[in-house]
Protein backbone atom coordinates (compact mmCIF):
# COMPACT_ATOMS: atom_id res chain seq x y z
CA UNK A 1 0.00 0.00 0.00
CA UNK A 2 2.89 2.47 0.80
CA UNK A 3 4.52 2.08 -2.66
CA UNK A 4 0.99 2.71 -4.38
CA UNK A 5 0.41 6.16 -2.45
CA UNK A 6 4.76 7.13 -3.07
CA UNK A 7 3.64 6.06 -6.34
CA UNK A 8 0.81 8.12 -7.00
CA UNK A 9 2.90 10.63 -4.93
CA UNK A 10 5.64 10.42 -7.59
CA UNK A 11 3.28 10.87 -10.63
CA UNK A 12 1.89 13.85 -9.02
CA UNK A 13 5.04 15.72 -8.21
CA UNK A 14 6.60 15.22 -11.77
CA UNK A 15 3.24 16.72 -13.74
CA UNK A 16 3.75 19.53 -11.10
CA UNK A 17 7.82 19.80 -12.17
CA UNK A 18 6.73 20.22 -16.13
CA UNK A 19 6.74 23.60 -16.88
CA UNK A 20 4.50 25.29 -19.42
CA UNK A 21 4.86 27.66 -22.25
CA UNK A 22 4.11 30.81 -21.14
CA UNK A 23 3.72 33.75 -24.12
CA UNK A 24 2.19 37.44 -24.03
CA UNK A 25 -1.40 37.52 -25.39
CA UNK A 26 -2.71 40.30 -27.38
CA UNK A 27 -6.33 39.47 -29.08
CA UNK A 28 -6.47 42.88 -31.14
CA UNK A 29 -3.25 45.13 -32.07
CA UNK A 30 -3.54 47.85 -34.16
CA UNK A 31 -0.76 49.66 -35.88
CA UNK A 32 1.70 48.15 -33.13
CA UNK A 33 0.44 48.69 -30.14
CA UNK A 34 -1.79 45.99 -28.12
CA UNK A 35 -5.16 47.27 -26.85
CA UNK A 36 -5.58 44.50 -23.89
CA UNK A 37 -2.12 43.11 -23.56
CA UNK A 38 -1.87 40.07 -20.66
CA UNK A 39 0.22 36.49 -20.27
CA UNK A 40 -0.89 33.30 -21.35
CA UNK A 41 0.42 29.97 -20.28
CA UNK A 42 -0.16 27.23 -23.33
CA UNK A 43 -2.06 24.32 -22.96
CA UNK A 44 0.14 21.43 -24.79
CA UNK A 45 4.24 20.81 -24.67
CA UNK A 46 4.04 21.09 -28.58
CA UNK A 47 2.93 24.99 -28.31
CA UNK A 48 4.91 27.60 -29.32
CA UNK A 49 4.21 31.54 -28.95
CA UNK A 50 3.21 33.44 -32.10
CA UNK A 51 2.56 36.97 -33.17
CA UNK A 52 0.60 37.66 -36.42
CA UNK A 53 0.55 41.09 -38.43
CA UNK A 54 -1.71 41.51 -40.99
CA UNK A 55 -0.47 44.53 -43.47
CA UNK A 56 -2.53 46.64 -46.14
CA UNK A 57 0.72 46.56 -49.23
CA UNK A 58 -1.91 49.57 -50.81
CA UNK A 59 -1.82 51.68 -47.40
CA UNK A 60 1.69 51.87 -46.71
CA UNK A 61 1.89 54.67 -44.13
CA UNK A 62 -0.82 51.94 -41.96
CA UNK A 63 1.13 49.34 -40.19
CA UNK A 64 -1.88 46.81 -39.96
CA UNK A 65 -3.33 45.08 -37.19
CA UNK A 66 -1.73 41.90 -34.82
CA UNK A 67 -2.48 39.09 -32.42
CA UNK A 68 -0.11 37.17 -30.24
CA UNK A 69 -0.83 34.21 -28.31
CA UNK A 70 -0.10 30.94 -27.96
CA UNK A 71 -0.23 28.27 -31.12
CA UNK A 72 -0.54 24.33 -30.49
CA UNK A 73 0.17 23.67 -34.12
CA UNK A 74 3.18 25.39 -35.40
CA UNK A 75 2.55 24.31 -38.86
CA UNK A 76 1.46 28.21 -40.14
CA UNK A 77 5.10 29.54 -38.12
CA UNK A 78 7.43 31.40 -40.24
CA UNK A 79 4.91 31.69 -42.79
CA UNK A 80 3.56 34.77 -45.01
CA UNK A 81 -0.10 34.61 -47.24
CA UNK A 82 -1.48 36.87 -49.00
CA UNK A 83 -5.31 37.34 -49.69
CA UNK A 84 -8.00 39.97 -50.07
CA UNK A 85 -11.00 40.74 -47.68
CA UNK A 86 -13.98 42.89 -49.35
CA UNK A 87 -11.47 43.52 -52.47
CA UNK A 88 -8.61 45.08 -50.67
CA UNK A 89 -5.27 42.34 -50.39
CA UNK A 90 -3.12 42.20 -47.37
CA UNK A 91 -0.59 40.13 -46.19
CA UNK A 92 -0.86 38.08 -43.00
CA UNK A 93 2.58 37.15 -41.59
CA UNK A 94 3.21 34.29 -38.68
CA UNK A 95 6.15 34.60 -36.72
CA UNK A 96 6.80 31.76 -34.39
CA UNK A 97 8.95 31.46 -30.96
CA UNK A 98 9.64 28.97 -28.05
CA UNK A 99 10.48 30.30 -25.19
CA UNK A 100 8.98 32.17 -22.13
CA UNK A 101 7.27 35.63 -23.60
CA UNK A 102 9.61 35.76 -26.42
CA UNK A 103 6.66 37.29 -28.54
CA UNK A 104 7.53 40.74 -26.90
CA UNK A 105 4.46 42.61 -27.01
CA UNK A 106 3.81 46.83 -26.74
CA UNK A 107 0.80 48.14 -24.79
CA UNK A 108 -1.25 51.22 -25.91
CA UNK A 109 0.93 53.88 -24.81
CA UNK A 110 2.01 55.27 -21.28
CA UNK A 111 -0.90 55.36 -18.56
CA UNK A 112 -1.53 59.06 -18.95
CA UNK A 113 -2.22 58.50 -22.91
CA UNK A 114 -4.78 56.07 -22.19
CA UNK A 115 -6.54 58.72 -19.50
CA UNK A 116 -6.37 61.24 -22.16
CA UNK A 117 -8.41 58.89 -24.19
CA UNK A 118 -10.22 57.95 -21.39
CA UNK A 119 -11.19 61.58 -21.13
CA UNK A 120 -11.66 62.54 -24.32
CA UNK A 121 -14.41 59.85 -24.79
CA UNK A 122 -16.05 60.63 -21.36
CA UNK A 123 -16.47 64.30 -22.83
CA UNK A 124 -17.87 63.48 -25.96
CA UNK A 125 -20.24 61.09 -24.36
CA UNK A 126 -20.97 63.91 -21.72
CA UNK A 127 -21.83 66.61 -24.61
CA UNK A 128 -23.60 64.56 -26.65
CA UNK A 129 -25.98 64.00 -23.94
CA UNK A 130 -26.16 67.58 -22.84
CA UNK A 131 -26.76 68.38 -26.37
CA UNK A 132 -29.50 66.27 -26.46
CA UNK A 133 -30.90 67.97 -23.24
CA UNK A 134 -31.07 71.20 -24.36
Amino acid sequence: MAKIVLAIIAVVASFMLVDSLSCNKCNFGIVGFCLTGNKETCSTNSSVCYTGKATFPSVSSFSGFNSQGCLDVNTTCNTSTNSTLLGVSYTLAISCCSTDNCNPITTSGAPSAKITLSAAIAAAVLASAWGSML
